[in-house]
Parts: structure tokens; sequence; C-alpha cells
């Protein structure tokens, strides 16, 4: 989940009445949560991350509850297979102004480390695939841009890596950036066919932005292989090709 706003809001309350049941999908992705704050202005993202199921942390409750920011991230973790539950591969990561996260695998996660300066492997606090695609985000973006560096790659890592979904949201002081790229053909088992849908919901507070698997009556639907950009000074949405 991703919002960017006009006013401060806690994460709860610019999600809605609803913000239970999204939080509720910790049962299923159990393995970690974490929020990256940024207010328009701020250099830095705050973050908190903790390696425990949502539902069951009173500090989960804490933060969604508390802290009011005009822009966020929330993640709710389910690890890939193999990857350990801690601190270290918990989601978001940020590297300077910029949070990310990332819902899907990529296979093996060591296939993107030639893809990735020298200096962000050196930096990564875990061993995750997410991370590393993190890496190959940073690593474009140094070379084309904010915008320019993000579908570039998300297109490398689509033409040469394994993956079920490189869905992500990335924050920055000045926009929010949507991908949705997945295989529909990789949902994990036992999960509905719309699994990896993203949706986003535009109002007068701004803009808000999530996974599917809880109630979203009125939102309208990201088709797969799009990516949003949104403007945090007009909430402009800006539709990308990826």
């Amino acid at each position: 989940m991703g919002y960017v706003s006009e006013q401060s809001y806690s994460l709860s309350e610019f999600a809605g009445p609803h913000f239970d049941q999204f939080a509720a999908l910790s049962t299923r992705h159990c393995d970690g949560w974490g929020v990256a704050g940024l207010n328009v202005g701020d250099v830095n993202p705050t973050l908190t991350v903790e390696p425990t199921q949502a539902s069951k942390s009173a500090k989960f409750r804490e933060i969604a509850d508390g802290p009011k920011a005009n822009g966020a991230l929330l993640h709710l973790r389910w690890a890939t297979s193999g990857l350990s539950v801690k601190a270290g591969n918990t989601h978001p990561f940020t590297l300077g102004e910029i949070s990310f996260i990332h819902n899907g695998g990529i296979m093996p996660a060591t296939a993107m480390d030639s893809m990735i300066d020298a200096d962000l492997m050196d930096q990564m606090r875990g061993e995750t695939d997410s991370e590393r695609y993190f890496g190959v985000v940073v690593t474009q973006i140094r070379k084309l841009g904010l915008v320019d560096g993000i579908v570039s790659a998300v297109r490398q890592i689509r033409s040469t890596c394994t993956f079920s979904s490189l869905n992500a949201m990335i924050l920055t002081p000045h926009q929010m950036i949507i991908v949705n790229e997945h295989n529909l053909d990789r949902v994990p088992a036992g999960e509905a066919a719309d699994y990896y849908d993203l949706y986003y919901r535009k109002d007068e507070k701004g803009v808000l932005v999530a996974s599917s698997g809880w109630e979203q009556g009125g939102w309208s639907l990201i088709d797969n292989h799009r990516a949003l950009v949104i403007d945090r000074g007009t909430f402009a949405i800006e539709e990308l090709t990826l």
C-alpha cells in the first residue's frame, strides 16, 4: 500500500474504514511488516520495520494509527522460499530520499547482481531478491533519472530473469511511482487469480494505491505492464507502458 496526500494522515486514516481488512492480509503475509513515511520537503524517509506478523504486533497498530505524513508506503512481507525472516530482509528498502517496496519473486536473487552498482551491493542490509531489485532500480536511476531509470530497470529484469511479479511502489519527495508487471501464470498456489492486481483510489485527499484482497469498491484497476507516475504537488497521474 502507498499513498500521497495534500494533508497529513495516519495510514489507517487515509486508507479508511476497511484498513483492518488490509492488515488482516498479514495472516498470510506474516513474515514482517514495514512503513516508510516521507513528507514533501523531507530529505530522508522515516523507516520502521519489524520481522513479525503485523496483525499480532502492538508496534504495527501504533505506527498505523499514530504518526501522520502526507506520503507513506506500507508492506506486509510473505518471504520468498529460502530467505530468512529478519529485519534486514523486511521492506521498505530506502536509499537517500527513495523508498521502495516489492510484491513478488525474482529467481534466483543473484541473477541481478551483475546489474547493480558495486557500492549498492556493499550497502545491502539483507539477502532478498527485492532489495536487489531495488539495487537495479537505483543503478538505472543514476544513469537515466527517476522515471526513466525505473522503467529501464523493470525492462532489464523482465528480459533477463525468471519472476512471478515485479509489482513495486517507489516514493520520493516529489513523486510516487507504481509498477504493475506480473506473470498471470505464476500466482501462488491457493491464491485468487487477481492476487497480483493493483488498484488505486483518487479523491479530494490524494491518491491511494494497494494490492487486492480487501474491500476496494469503486477503485480503478491498473492494467498489467503499466506504471503510474503520481505527482505529489498536483496529484496528476501519468500512465506509462512498461
